[in-house]
Formats: C-alpha cells, sequence, structure tokens
C-alpha cells in the first residue's frame, strides 16, 4: 500500500523522475492560455504526475485545496485508460453492508453481506432490517427471466414503402447479421433483432448474451457492423448507431416490457409473527400501503416505476460494485407487489431491467473489486455468464429487503422517526 504523499501524487517515484516548479510553472502557464490541453499531461507525464499537476492546475484556477480529492488507493494505471479522462483524484462514499441476507436463487445459493455506497442516512439501517426479515423466513427466492444487452441503431428511409423493404430485410438476413456481429467479439453472441418503424424512420433493435460483462461497449462495436451491412444491404441511412430504442440511461417502457441487461424477480412469504416482531405492523396495513403508495401512486403520477425506493438499493450496490451509476434509472421501473395470504403476506419486487456485469467498466477497481468479493462474484464465471447472474439476483433480493423495510415503517408510521434518528447529522 503506498503512503499517502504517493497516493497524493505529491512524490513521483516513476523512473526516478522529480518535481520541476519552474517547468510546471509554464505547463500552467500554457494551460491558462490554451496552448497546452489539460488532457495532454498523460502524453508527456507518467499517470501520477499528470494526475498531480492536473489537479494543482485546477486548485490555482479555482481557488480550492484539493487535499481530501487527491488521497487514492486504486490502480491509476488503469484507470486513466479505461475509467476516467482528466482525472484529479477521487471522491470518497461511505460504504456500509446489511445482511446476512439469505437468497435462494438460480445462481445465488446462500447467505451474503450487501455492501451499499451511499451517503443517505438511515438507508443501510433500513436494508438491514428488510434482511432480517428476509433470512428469518427462510430466505428469498430469486430467478432471472429474461438476459440481453440492446443497442438500436435508426436509419433514415425515402418512404414508408422503403422503411418497410429494410425491416423485411432485416428479417430476412437475421444470420447474415448475426455473423457480422459476432466477428466483432470472443464472447458476445447476438439473440434477437427487430424493427420498430415511425414514418421515415427504422429502428433495429439488436439484443446480445453479453456472459459476465455488462456490454455496452460489446453491444456498441456489433452493433457498428451490423449497421453497416444494413445499410450496404437495404440503402437505407445510418443516421445514429443508438435511436434511442435501446433504450439506455432513460426512463423507458420498452426496457419495462422487454427487458435489458438481466431482468429479475424476487420474492417471499412473510409470516403473521415475522411481520409483527421484525416490521411493527400487520399483515393487512403491508397490503394497503403496497396498493395506495406504490400501485395506485405510481400510476395517478404517471411513474414508470411502481415501487417504494427500488433505486436506493440499486444506486447504492452499483456504486460499491463498479456498476455504471447511470443505471440505476432502469432499476427504477421496479415493480412491487403485495400479496395476502393466510399465513401474512406473500412480497415480489420485478426488475425487468438491470445492467449488470462482473467484468469489464469499473469491476476491475481495487475498491470495487473487494465488494465484488464481498459477494463471490468478482471476474467472470464458470460457465461464462454465472457471476453476472448471481450478482443480479443478489441485487434483486437486496432490493426487496429495502422494500420490504420501508413498506413496514410507512405502514408502522415510524418513517419520519427512523430518518430523524439516523438522516440527521
Amino acid at each position: 500500500m503506498a503512503d499517502d504523499a504517493e497516493r497524493r501524487g505529491e512524490s513521483v517515484p516513476v523512473e526516478g523522475s522529480r518535481r520541476d516548479p519552474e517547468k510546471e510553472s509554464i505547463i500552467f502557464t500554457k494551460l491558462k492560455n490554451g496552448s497546452y490541453k489539460i488532457y495532454e499531461l498523460e502524453k508527456e507525464f507518467p499517470p501520477l504526475d499528470a494526475i498531480r499537476l492536473r489537479r494543482a492546475f485546477i486548485e490555482q484556477e479555482t481557488g480550492t485545496t484539493l487535499e481530501n480529492v487527491g488521497i487514492f488507493s486504486i490502480d491509476i494505471e488503469r484507470v486513466v485508460k479505461r475509467n476516467c479522462e482528466n482525472m484529479i483524484g477521487t471522491v470518497q462514499v461511505p460504504v456500509g453492508v446489511a445482511g446476512p441476507l439469505i437468497v435462494a436463487g438460480e445462481y445465488a445459493q446462500g447467505s451474503f453481506y450487501l455492501p451499499l455506497a451511499t451517503t443517505e442516512g438511515a438507508l443501510v439501517a433500513s436494508v438491514n432490517r428488510g434482511c432480517s426479515a428476509i433470512s428469518q423466513a427462510g430466505g428469498a427466492h430469486a430467478r432471472i427471466l429474461h438476459d440481453g444487452m440492446t443497442r438500436a441503431p435508426v436509419f433514415a428511409v425515402d418512404s414508408i414503402v422503403h422503411a418497410r423493404q429494410v425491416a423485411d430485410w432485416v428479417s430476412a438476413h437475421r444470420d447474415d447479421l448475426r455473423a457480422a456481429a459476432e466477428s466483432t467479439t470472443s464472447h458476445g453472441k447476438m439473440t434477437d433483432v427487430v424493427t420498430y418503424i415511425a414514418g421515415t424512420s427504422v429502428f433495429v433493435r439488436i439484443e446480445f448474451d453479453t456472459k459476465d460483462a455488462m456490454g455496452m461497449n460489446m453491444v456498441t462495436i456489433a452493433s457498428a457492423k451490423v449497421a453497416e451491412l444494413i445499410a450496404q444491404g437495404t440503402g437505407a441511412r445510418l443516421i445514429a448507431l443508438s435511436g434511442n430504442m435501446c433504450t439506455d440511461k432513460k426512463p423507458a417502457v420498452i426496457n419495462g416490457i422487454m427487458g435489458r441487461g438481466r431482468s429479475v424477480v424476487a420474492g417471499i412469504a412473510l409470516s403473521h409473527e415475522n411481520i409483527s416482531q421484525i416490521l411493527k405492523t400487520d399483515a393487512k396495513s403491508l397490503f394497503e400501503v403496497n396498493y395506495r403508495k406504490n400501485l395506485v401512486g405510481s400510476a395517478r403520477a404517471g411513474s414508470m416505476g411502481f415501487n417504494a425506493h427500488a433505486a436506493n438499493i440499486v444506486a447504492a450496490m452499483f456504486i460499491a460494485c463498479g456498476q455504471d451509476a447511470a443505471h440505476a434509472i432502469d432499476g427504477s421501473t421496479c415493480i412491487t407487489t403485495v400479496d395476502l395470504t393466510d399465513s401474512g403476506v406473500y412480497i415480489s419486487v420485478t426488475l425487468p431491467s438491470l445492467p449488470v456485469g462482473t467484468v469489464g467498466g469499473g469491476t476491475g477497481l481495487e475498491t470495487q473489486q473487494e465488494c465484488l468479493r464481498i459477494l463471490g462474484v468478482a471476474g467472470g464465471g464458470n460457465p461464462p455468464g454465472t457471476n453476472a447472474k448471481k450478482f443480479a439476483e443478489i441485487v434483486g433480493v437486496g432490493v426487496l429487503a429495502g422494500e420490504i423495510s420501508l413498506l413496514g415503517a410507512l405502514a408502522a408510521q415510524h418513517l419520519a422517526r427512523a430518518h430523524q434518528q439516523l438522516g440527521r447529522g
């Protein structure tokens, strides 16, 4: 482990190099007048030097001290090449754990501690209570319903007749398109292609099995090859490699219906005793809160998600485990249901669009790797794809735990009290 000075980039132990104040002053002058670009520092200096110089320049320009931003333990040699441009340091997010959580999935089986990165007081405590309810009930079931990452290029055509011809051509040449897509990757497999027409715009939604990767880079590169073939074969003009029918990082009904990433369901039966002892409420109250809040309230608001706070758990686990945090929007399309039973309630969550991976992107960063290892899902699975599916099932049951706890707090009228005790500082 490097000492603090090295982590800040204060010392430069690369090939015996030393700080040169005069040279730094010249560089700062060039950065300020625009003759030297801030992104060019890595071309001339080792990553630690480049980060330190860039941070010092920003400090000078903004009159801000970035002492804490400049402390990090991750391998920045990798980060500056794959994860972040113009790096000046890192922002630390507290990570708590909730659990143990018992999961009975097809891929995730056993007891897990959930790493949750958040600055929202009461969130980890809430999920932890949901974990207790689930574990006391013997564990929650989880299943993957669908698995496929999408990209949807948009083409311009001459007329609606031409649009139909393009759609027919795509349907007739699926095997050719699949071969073109899979020529770009040794891991991904094209599993489906569907066309949608809106006047003279044709959208081709291509779906891939990306194994243990979340897969956006993989499917983008493969879709470019597919789009090239479609344009050559039909005369349609490729307008954009993403036409928003994918749909990526935006609320979209199509993701809720068709699925995107891993589509996950999780559910559990809670007894009257469990509800009373842990949640301090009763089955009927849980049912009514879910019905009037999550279902009727969400419908009246025009929401695309029918849940209490699914995005909270998705975002916290995504940040901790190196996922793309913007995809928390997909997790918010979750539907939470509560069914009354003779013995209590059956509570379930359905997350149709959960883009997760255990290789690539931010999963390779040391701190995020450690969180993935807590769950036993770091790296590629054997066979490929099983780690990502396991991770998706765990996230699904984590969301279930969060929903159970918040519904219980609302039903027992404890929400304000909990935030007053844990959410203020």
